[in-house]
């Protein structure tokens, strides 16, 4: 039933995203180094990075959105937007590339990206990634900067990257870091709560205290905020997986109350305290 009920509740969610009047929504900007901002609107954060001869987009939000992306990007800028790069295939952050590709802009993901956005038969063929590839690769942006990729575990889906600018020390983590709430973990999508864990201890371990993190949602954070995510997942994925394993059904489970210490933070959003623990539950090896 309650499984029934969430495809309603994501059924609905999808229709108001497709009829929202996105006129209301403002495009804003948080400069995070003399050539990184972050951009918040609606849907994922975009990241942008002002190269040597052109800027550059890590995700594009919604479709409707991107003449006032653009616009902001202007503000800052008068580089034009040659690429974009996607973290992940969701139309939170995705939804522009085909305006943006219209308009001469190159999209670059990993090839699962490419992969689960040919299956969505609502998505068009140029909002498909041109440039895709398999575990890592470098973009080198001019004025001494670089760009690494780094697909990393399947977490949030199968196709996730991070993206980390080292001469900056900033890293756009996609929807791998949801800061100060609880993970949308699309199972359907390859989603899995181990290889999340797996790929948050990865960044704490490649990162340092001076790194700026941009998180999928949420506001910037630090190595202090990532390690206080990883510390809630694990200790989740712990009481989840201990109470399976005794034989305790989904159900059951869920009504265990094992998220109590984070659901006042953590579990107003999309994803409350029941599907953070579906989620586990579902995916814990």
């Amino acid at each position: 039933m309650k499984n029934h009920l969430f495809i309603f509740c994501w059924t609905i969610l999808t229709v108001g995203y497709a009829q929202r009047n996105f006129d209301e929504v403002e495009i804003t900007s948080e400069k995070l180094t003399d050539k990184v901002y972050v951009l918040f609107g609606a849907g994922g954060n975009i990241g942008l990075i002002v190269g040597e001869d052109a800027a550059y987009l890590i995700d594009d939000q919604f479709g409707p959105l991107t003449p006032k992306i653009v616009s902001h990007v202007k503000t800052i800028t008068d580089k034009p937007i040659n690429f974009v790069l996607n973290t992940h295939h969701h139309g939170d952050h995705t939804g522009g590339n085909e305006n943006l590709a219209n308009n001469g802009a190159t999209i670059i993901a990993h090839e699962n990206v490419r992969e689960l956005l040919e299956a969505d038969e609502k998505t068009s063929e140029a909002a498909y990634p041109v440039i895709t590839f398999n575990d890592k690769m470098t973009l080198y942006l001019g004025d001494n900067q670089r760009l690494l990729a780094m697909h990393v575990n399947p977490a949030h889906t199968k196709g996730d990257t991070y993206y980390y600018l080292p001469e900056a020390n900033v890293i756009h983590m996609g929807d791998n870091f949801f800061a100060g709430r609880y993970p949308y973990i699309d199972i359907k999508s390859g989603g899995d709560i181990d290889g999340l864990i797996s790929n948050v201890t990865m960044a704490l371990g490649m990162l340092d205290e001076n790194t700026i993190i941009i998180p999928g949602h949420g506001s910037i954070a630090n190595i202090s905020d990532l390690e206080d995510y990883k510390n809630v997942l694990v200790e989740l994925r712990k009481r989840v997986k201990k109470a399976r394993e005794a034989g305790n059904s989904l159900e059951a489970t869920q009504q265990m109350n094992l998220s109590k210490e984070w659901d006042a933070t953590h579990g107003t959003g999309f994803i409350n305290a029941e599907r953070i623990v579906e989620f586990i539950y579902k995916s814990a090896d």
